[in-house]
């Protein structure tokens, strides 16, 4: 049986475990999937035990997706370019670093037929996702991107065809995709919504990277006014997927993913 598993700082409500649990039943290979909570000190013998007990495959999620990178051996040219890593695989005893949000942000876009080329993409938030989206974006030919910050002036971004703005300067915007990379709306404060009604409505499709509640108020407005929705338990799933095809070196049908997310969804039913 092989070792996989999830580093992170406090881990008791991951659905992690489960959702590569599938992915290993539908694929015919046995497994165990671990939580490894970690403190940030440790985090270099942590890459180390990797090594020792030959754990195969390990998600990596906040606050260590950067952290960790100065204990691998080998980044992925996605992962360099976002400056994080969620997936680590040992191979050969050495560890190599990869970034599974870009993968798992474009599966949920094809799954809801939300086109990127040549298209207007506003990112709501500057946090741990916003980099794997926005390069994601970039990558497939998006005309312009904003990424809407609290701070702007704190912020920077070296991309002709980005601009960081502030919330206000957002209400004089229209544009054709409008993703929520906040925790704005997530459970337990599932009534909350990062941005008004008003805005919605001046976008043509709504992406949220929130998975609880599958349904954000974001999205369940833009429902009501006939945008293009998708919410963020797709990602999760693609990224988990993407991260075993690197994992066990194999291609994984699409189907696979929707089974999958059938199954884990039922969980917010």
């Amino acid at each position: 049986m092989e070792f996989y598993g999830l580093l992170g700082e406090k881990l008791t409500h991951s659905l992690s475990p489960e959702i590569h649990g599938e992915i290993l039943k539908s694929i015919n290979k046995s497994g165990a999937y671990k939580l490894f909570e970690v403190e940030k000190e440790k985090l270099y013998s942590f890459s180390e035990a990797l090594k020792l007990l030959k754990v195969k495959g390990c998600n990596v999620t906040i606050p260590y997706k950067k952290d960790i990178m100065q204990y691998i051996d080998v980044i992925s040219e996605e992962a360099e370019r976002i400056g994080a890593i969620n997936t680590i695989y040992l191979k050969e005893d050495k560890l190599y670093g990869y970034n599974t949000d870009y993968f798992g942000f474009g599966y949920m876009l094809k799954v809801s037929g939300i086109e990127i080329q040549d298209k207007i993409a506003v990112i709501l938030g500057n946090g741990g996702a916003t980099r794997a989206v926005l390069h994601y974006l970039l990558d497939n030919g998006a005309k312009k991107v904003y990424i809407v910050s609290r701070n702007p002036k704190k912020e920077d971004i070296s991309f002709e065809n980005v601009k960081i703005i502030s919330y206000e300067e957002l209400n004089e915007l229209e544009g054709d995709i409008l993703i929520n990379s906040t925790p704005v709306g997530m459970y337990p404060n599932i009534e909350n919504l990062p941005v008004s009604k008003e805005i919605i409505d001046k976008f043509n499709s709504l992406v949220d990277l929130i998975y609880n509640p599958m349904e954000t108020k974001f999205l369940r407005l833009g429902k009501e006014l006939n945008k293009n929705v998708v919410g963020g338990l797709y990602m999760l799933v693609g990224q988990a997927v993407k991260a075993q095809e690197i994992w066990q070196e194999i291609s994984i049908k699409d189907e696979i993913i929707i089974d999958i997310y059938n199954i884990v969804k039922e969980k917010f039913i």
